[in-house]
C-alpha cells in the first residue's frame, strides 16, 4: 500500500516539476507549446532534435533549467521504477478484499490499479484544474522573477558563435517606437533588422527610413544574448 501511495506521489510531483520547468522556459522567451515539449524532453531524457536542443544549450538560463530538470528526471525515474516493482509484489497490496485470492492473481490486480491511477493522473493533467494550477505557478514565478526583461523573444534560427535570428515584438512603451530604423540605434548595437512583420504584411529588407510602429514584429539578426539584453527592446 505504501509503495502505491509513493508511486502516485512521484507521478504527481513529476507533473509539477515539468510544469514549473515549462513555465521557466516560457519566461526565457520560448513559445508555450515548445517550452512544454522542452521541459518534458529534459525531464524524460528523450525527444530532443538538433535544432530544438540548440535553443536550450545556446542560452545560459535555459541550460540551468535543463540541468535541473535532467537531474530531477533521473532521480524520479529511479524512484518510479522501484515503487512500480514494489507495487507489483503480492504482499504489497494487503486490502481486505484481496484475502483468499490466489497469490499469482494479486500482481495482476496491482497492475490494474496502477493503470487506473496513471489514467486518472493523465486525465488530471489535461483538466481545467491542472490549467488553473499552471496559471497559479506561472504568476508566482513571474512575481519572483528578478529580471526586468518582459519582452518575448522568439528564436527563429540559431547559428554558430551565439548568433541567431529572433522575432521581437514592439510594444507601446518600447524606446524605439515611432523612430526610423536609422534613428533607432539598432545598427550601433550590431542588430540587423531583416524584416518587419506588420499585421498581415511583411516588409523584407526594410529601408533605413522605415518607421517602427506599435505592434510591429522585428525579425532581427545578431548576437542573441545582445539582442535580449539590449535596452532598446526593454519595456
Amino acid at each position: 500500500m505504501l509503495s502505491l501511495i509513493l508511486f502516485v506521489v512521484v507521478i504527481f510531483v513529476s507533473f509539477i516539476v515539468v510544469r514549473i520547468g515549462a513555465i521557466a522556459f516560457h519566461l526565457t522567451g520560448l513559445d508555450w507549446s515548445l517550452a512544454k515539449f522542452q521541459a518534458l524532453s529534459c525531464f524524460s531524457g528523450t525527444g530532443f532534435t538538433t535544432k530544438e536542443s540548440e535553443l536550450v544549450v545556446g542560452h545560459p538560463q535555459r541550460r540551468k533549467i535543463a540541468s535541473f530538470l535532467m537531474v530531477l528526471g533521473n532521480a524520479g525515474l529511479v524512484t518510479l521504477i522501484a515503487t512500480t516493482v514494489n507495487s507489483l509484489r503480492p504482499r504489497q497490496l494487503e486490502f481486505s478484499f484481496l484475502k483468499g485470492l490466489p497469490e499469482w492473481l494479486i500482481p495482476w490486480i496491482s497492475l490494474a490499479i496502477l493503470i487506473v491511477v496513471v489514467y486518472g493522473l493523465y486525465r488530471f493533467v489535461n483538466s481545467n484544474a491542472a490549467h488553473r494550477m499552471t496559471n497559479v505557478l506561472q504568476r508566482k514565478l513571474i512575481a519572483r522573477q528578478e529580471s526586468s526583461q518582459t519582452v518575448s523573444f522568439e528564436e527563429l534560427t540559431i547559428t554558430t558563435g551565439g548568433y541567431g535570428v529572433l522575432r521581437v515584438p514592439v510594444s507601446a512603451s518600447s524606446p524605439i517606437l515611432h523612430k526610423t530604423l536609422m534613428d533607432s540605434g539598432l545598427k550601433a548595437e550590431n542588430i540587423l533588422v531583416l524584416a518587419i512583420v506588420r499585421g498581415s504584411d511583411t516588409i523584407a529588407n526594410p529601408p533605413v527610413s522605415t518607421p517602427i510602429q506599435e505592434n510591429d514584429e522585428l525579425i532581427c539578426f545578431g548576437q542573441t544574448d545582445s539582442i535580449r539584453s539590449s535596452e532598446l527592446f526593454q519595456k
